[in-house]
């Protein structure tokens, strides 16, 4: 024997297993199931969505017969706080969670450059990658002093760098870059941090980089410089000698010159050694070859 029960559907009952799918930087994807399984017809939720910043409503109508409903809440703020409650449209029982959403990335790049009293942080644009940041919301920059255990706040910018001045020596420093908090400090970007301790005990990654440049332009021109004076004297040597060359054989040849015969008269030759004793002796050139010392 058996018996078959149909049990009344009962509208005060509130949606069953209310949980977040998928949370980006301005949606949320949501899902429940109906008070009851298979329901006969349509049934219509009343979904709010509290501002837990702003402190704002908004209530959406979400019409269906499915036993699971899907629904994407739009319109959000990247790194918001919301409360969200689902029930029936006959304000029956409700169901709530709480919902944050993805803040803004970090800035990328975050660099350090050492001046001589104070030192420059810089980044890449942060709108590059995110299409809901504005460069007129700017960013903010935080320091934390390990030493002193304490976090400071430096200040803000809608540029992409910021001066810092009045480091103690021997202070080691984390400085953080954000996109600026708004309603209060509670909608801020992730933050990019960078170590700093190059004042007296350490050296900064960065500034170390940037420091070889320097120590190689030190050695490589004086190198250089000494080359090229090397290479002005070798010329100038070279120079001289070929002068001295060229004024020794004209002072050779003049003083050979015979100008009643019109021709340069040389020795005998005895010097050339006695292996021919028997060659006649060259007396000087031809006539009708004639040597012009010019």
């Amino acid at each position: 024997d058996y018996v078959v029960v149909k049990m009344i559907p009962d509208n005060r009952l509130p949606p069953r297993h209310l949980h977040s799918v998928h949370t980006g930087k301005t949606f949320a994807v949501i899902k429940w199931e109906s008070p009851y399984d298979s329901p006969d017809q349509d049934m219509l939720y009343a979904v709010a969505v509290k501002d837990l910043v702003r402190k704002t409503d908004k209530i959406y109508k979400v019409k269906s017969r499915n036993s699971t409903v899907e629904y994407t809440i739009k319109k959000l703020e990247p790194g918001g706080k919301y409360h969200v409650i689902v029930q029936l449209g006959n304000m029956s029982k409700e169901s709530s969670m709480k919902i944050n959403t993805v803040p803004l990335s970090a800035p990328d790049a975050l660099k350090i450059i050492t001046e001589n009293d104070h030192i420059l942080l810089f980044w890449k644009s942060l709108a590059l990658k995110e299409s809901n940041f504005n460069e007129s919301r700017g960013y903010e920059i935080h320091m934390f002093d390990s030493l002193m255990n304490i976090t400071a706040y430096l200040g803000n910018t809608t540029e992409n760098f910021f001066k810092v001045s009045n480091l103690k020596i021997g202070h080691n420093y984390s400085f953080t870059v954000q996109a600026r908090c708004l309603y209060g400090g509670q909608m801020c970007g992730e933050p990019a941090t960078l170590l700093y301790d190059e004042l007296g005990t350490g050296e900064d990654s960065s500034a170390a980089k940037s420091g070889h440049p320097t120590d190689v332009a030190a050695i490589v021109v004086p190198v250089l410089f000494v080359l090229l004076v090397t290479l002005g004297i070798g010329f100038v040597v070279l120079y001289m000698r070929h002068r001295r060359l060229q004024n020794s054989f004209t002072a050779f040849a003049n003083s050979h010159y015979s100008s009643r015969l019109g021709s340069a008269i040389f020795s005998s030759g005895d010097d050339l050694g006695d292996e021919d004793d028997e060659a006649p002796m060259i007396t000087g050139f031809s006539d009708d070859v004639p040597m012009v010392i010019a």
